[in-house]
């Protein structure tokens, strides 16, 4: 065989070897990461988001500075859980109830700065219950602070209210039998206006939103319209409980983070045994005829949420919102078994995941960790499922310790439940 021809066979070969060897090393690389990825990520961030960006806008950081308005019986629990994991990933400071306020910022008092842990200031994260105040608000939150909050369909949330604080709020404790329909009948014979708690028995979503629940749209359309003006001009995005996923890939657009941040788990669901399978059509329309305020407010802003998907393309964000199912069941399976199910409080192994109970006719479920897991992965599951008293009692721990401030050394899965909260106290006495 001529030179020129063995020395061309000679590097054919060579060329050869070298390719099979880099094939080896990038699928070791590639099953490495995905082996590695596995423990951080649920989510195949090889392929793009359904949802591309704007044309003609350039990638955005991940927004780090959000306030959530946490309404009542809304999913907001879930929401929180969220928001509070994302603050552990990145450092972030979250603002946190004093102890005197307990896990609630001293609602249902209007919202103060003051009633915000010293060692949770300045926040980059609100995320617990409170009365809406703007101007606190924006004397807490750092400039550039995107506000977002979530509401729900006003009678399925009479529905959740009166059965969740019924041993707590007195107009719901005069009613015969715990009986919705005898309220709804005629609500005026057990509703008194500024007794505590009333505010759960009448317009809690305008309530919470800083409105005067006592106004009524009928008798005074004007102050309707000017409280849907307020919250357009603080919320940059009023999410929608009957569409959470959707209103989750609405929020992680807004905010730039990834679909791993916004996984989630369903957090203080009711037992079955603990609400009613569908609310009669005449319930309902009683229900909304009460909660008059929070249903033009709900009407409102559900059909300012479906503008605002179609404006982001309604067909992308039903198919991320698909991919956030898809994902969310993948992380339900890793950290809770291979069929995942809400359990009784009675039923979780796992102090830390055991759910407050409001009374003992309301049963709260929850999820547990299988027996035998440690590590960062069974902690992150951990933080996935763990109750908002739970939580909010441990980030407070941590944030003092990274201030500074003196606290028992507690590892989180050892800590045992804190007590309930004094603003529900278990007996009906002292109201």
């Amino acid at each position: 065989m001529p030179p020129i021809l063995q020395h061309l066979q000679q590097a054919t070969k060579m060329m050869s070897r070298r390719k099979i060897l880099l094939l080896v090393l990038g699928c070791g690389t590639l099953s490495l990461l995905i082996h590695q990825g596995a423990q951080l990520s649920w989510y195949p961030k090889l392929f793009p988001l359904s949802c591309p960006p704007l044309r003609g806008s350039p990638p955005r950081p991940k927004h780090m500075t959000v306030a959530f308005l946490k309404t009542h019986k809304t999913a907001g629990t879930t929401v929180q859980n969220i928001l509070f994991r994302f603050a552990e990933r990145h450092n972030l400071t979250v603002a946190l109830p004093h102890p005197s306020c307990e896990h609630q910022f001293c609602y249902p008092r209007n919202f103060s700065a003051h009633f915000v842990h010293p060692a949770t200031r300045p926040p980059h994260v609100l995320a617990s219950h409170l009365r809406f105040d703007r101007a606190e608000l924006e004397r807490l939150m750092p400039p550039g602070t995107i506000y977002v909050t979530i509401l729900r369909e006003p009678a399925a949330m009479f529905e959740s209210l009166f059965s969740y604080y019924n041993q707590y709020c007195p107009a719901f404790r005069r009613v015969p039998n715990a009986s919705l329909e005898a309220f709804l009948r005629a609500p005026e014979a057990y509703y008194r206006a500024g007794e505590h708690f009333a505010m759960f028995a009448h317009n809690t979503l305008a309530y919470d939103l800083g409105g005067d629940n006592e106004r009524s749209p009928r008798d005074d359309a004007a102050y309707l319209a000017g409280l849907i003006r307020q919250v357009e001009e603080v919320f940059s995005l009023v999410m929608i409980a009957e569409y959470f996923d959707e209103s989750l890939v609405l929020l992680r657009r807004l905010l730039a983070w990834d679909l791993d941040d916004v996984l989630y788990a369903k957090l203080n669901a009711r037992a079955a045994s603990s609400r009613l399978a569908a609310i009669p059509a005449a319930l309902a329309r009683a229900a909304r005829a009460w909660n008059a305020l929070d249903a033009g407010l709900y009407d409102h802003f559900n059909a300012t949420f479906w503008r605002r998907v179609a404006s982001a393309g309604r067909a992308c964000v039903e198919r991320e919102a698909r991919e956030l199912r898809e994902a969310r069941e993948r992380l339900l399976r890793r950290c809770f078994g291979d069929e995942p199910v809400l359990r009784p409080a009675a039923q979780i192994r796992t102090k830390q995941l055991q759910p407050w109970q409001p009374s003992r006719k309301v049963d709260i479920m929850g999820y547990d960790l299988p027996s035998g897991g440690a590590g960062p992965a069974t902690e992150a599951c951990l933080k996935l499922a763990m109750p908002e008293v739970q939580y909010s009692s441990y980030l407070l721990r941590k944030q003092k310790r990274r201030g500074g401030v003196r606290a028992r050394p507690e590892p989180v899965l050892d800590n045992p439940p804190p007590r309930p909260i004094r603003a529900l106290p278990r007996s009906p006495q002292g109201h």
